[in-house]
């Protein structure tokens, strides 16, 4: 840590302060430090260093007004271990590892990040500065921001890159950060030894294949990328009179609308509309609604967003996913069996509503059930099922459904007092198996707090919607056999005699075409994995999902408001 100065040292520190940063007087004159002999400067700039890390210290790591060290403990903890000397130039040149950092940071983009987030404009306009000015290259001060700024960005560069930008919390799980100030040394310490940065950046990233694939994609996107920033708009809004202004100022830059000094009158709005939706092939009703909305955000700065929070969150992954496993990408409507890095199976899905979505989560499958029957989630009795039976007893045997008590015996829904229940009823609701079953003929439990699993259906005509987002938080998959017979392969393959399997895919054909009920445990249980990743590289091509359940928005307005 930094020792105690003594009297004449806090006075020159001070002194100094005003000419680097200027203290918190902005009007305070900046003062330059010129040393004539270049191979003095190098002396001068560690002197400086020592005092401006004292001064960021006091300072919640601001270095000047306009200036701040984002990481400012490990940029410290840095420069401490290597007793204050500057490491990105020698004698007023730039080491061959400053450039390196240099140009990583102007094409940051490729990974998913924003130079400005790594001091870019600074940096710049300092680059520039010494390159134009002969003066400003002999001063010391301009060196010491210049060392201090870089090796801040390397640090950022090195943790965005590894464990991201999105806090955990914000995605409801929980993940201890996979480094500790030791690995940010260790990198700084070591790439002072070599010319390029590129390949030490690249090897803190996921290994992960999908998370590569896109990767990969990024830059050819980047480069051909319309930079033009247009208007976000956020729907739904509750603010009626901020949604009109920001879909107005959208128009605008659609070159659809002329600007106005006042909000448009609902018949030019429409008009307005109508002008849009025609040069888009939307359907020309002159209303606003979610397929308007999505299209006037399908612009590419908005894209990049929704890329970087891709990037981010398989940054919040495992460093390694199992041998085997299932995998549920919610954005997508598919759902993926993996097999030793081979794909096995690709199935269609239908998954939650927006208001009723499905949850992330990671678990495994732990059994089978052939011709289950549905209980019926409470949260769909308290929305659904009870003002259907305040209104008509005769509901539930219309639906198929019988009232239960908790001995499992049938109650008749007509002896029942219904306008008496608001937030719940005392007895179970039950739909008996067979074709007619929500669940369909077969049904992949795993453990989970939220009460949904995988399962077949009874409208399987839905797979042929594109939306598929229509259940109450449930998976219905589409090659839910195929998924059955795997398991149950695997479990044979992976199953000693001592053990005594007690089913196989026979078995459960057998049971299927009895309409039997029967649960199978799993002896070998298959990971599973439901998660929501808006972006992923299909065929070597770029392929962006809609943001079903607004999670990408959310993030992006927390996180990248204003990039």
């Amino acid at each position: 840590m930094l020792q105690k100065t003594n009297v004449v040292y806090v006075l020159f520190t001070l002194i100094l302060m005003s000419g680097i940063i200027g203290c918190k007087n902005k009007h305070a004159a900046v003062k330059k430090e010129i040393v004539k002999v270049p191979e003095e400067m190098d002396d001068q700039i560690t002197e400086n260093i020592k005092a401006v890390l004292q001064f960021a210290h006091d300072n919640n790591g601001k270095i000047n007004d306009s200036s701040k060290l984002y990481l400012f403990n490990v940029v410290n903890s840095f420069y401490d271990n290597n007793n204050y000397h500057n490491i990105w130039s020698r004698k007023e040149k730039w080491m061959p590892l400053a450039d390196s950092m240099f140009d990583f940071i102007e094409h940051s983009k490729y990974y998913g990040l924003y130079p400005r987030d790594y001091h870019f404009n600074e940096l710049t306009a300092l680059r520039k500065k010494i390159i134009e000015d002969t003066l400003a290259k002999k001063d010391a001060i301009v060196w010491t921001k210049a060392d201090l700024l870089l090796s801040d960005a390397f640090m950022k560069t090195l943790r965005d890159l590894k464990e991201g930008r999105l806090l955990p919390e914000t995605l409801s799980i929980t993940r201890k950060p996979k480094y500790i100030d030791s690995f940010f040394i260790k990198n700084l310490t070591e790439a002072r030894n070599i010319a390029s940065l590129t390949n030490l950046f690249n090897s803190v990233e996921p290994a992960n294949f999908r998370y590569q694939s896109l990767k990969n994609l990024v830059k050819d996107f980047v480069d051909n990328m319309d930079t033009t920033r247009y208007q976000f708009i956020v729907y739904p809004q509750k603010d009626s009179f901020l949604l009109i202004k920001n879909l107005q100022k959208r128009l605008v830059q659609s070159g659809l609308a002329k600007p106005l000094d006042t909000l448009p009158d609902s018949v030019l709005l429409s008009k307005e509309i109508k002008k849009y939706q025609s040069a888009n092939k939307l359907r020309k009703d002159g209303k606003f609604g979610p397929k308007l909305i999505e299209s006037l955000n399908n612009f590419d700065q908005e894209k990049f967003r929704r890329i970087a929070i891709t990037l981010d969150r398989y940054k919040l992954m495992p460093d390694t996913l199992p041998l085997r496993y299932v995998w549920v990408n919610l954005p997508s409507y598919f759902l993926e069996l993996w097999d030793n890095d081979t794909l096995i199976i690709r199935s269609k899905v239908i998954i939650g509503k927006p208001e009723t979505r499905t949850p992330v989560l990671t678990s495994a499958i732990t059994d089978m059930v052939t011709y289950p029957q549905w209980t019926i989630p409470e949260s769909i009795i308290k929305k659904d099922i009870l003002p259907a039976l305040k209104k008509d007893p005769g509901y539930l045997a219309a639906k198929g459904f019988n009232l239960v008590d908790s001995k499992g015996d049938i109650v008749d829904p007509y002896t029942i007092k219904w306008s008496k229940y608001s937030k719940g009823i005392p007895w179970k609701i039950m739909q008996g198996s067979g074709d007619d079953n929500a669940l369909g003929v077969l049904k992949f439990n795993f453990n989970n707090p939220y009460s949904v699993y995988l399962h077949d259906t009874n409208q399987r005509y839905l797979f042929q919607n594109s939306d598929r987002g229509l259940s109450h938080g449930c998976v219905r998959v589409q090659k839910w056999e195929q998924l059955a017979f795997y398991i149950a392969r695997n479990d044979s393959l992976n199953t000693t005699k001592e053990q005594k399997l007690a089913y196989d895919v026979d078995s459960i054909k057998k049971w299927l075409s009895n309409r039997d009920r029967k649960r199978i445990f799993i002896k070998n249980r298959l990971p599973l994995f439901i998660e929501y990743f808006s972006c992923e590289a299909r065929d070597d091509k770029l392929v962006i999902y809609k943001d079903i359940y607004n999670d990408d928005a959310m993030l992006a307005e927390k996180y990248f408001a204003n990039k």
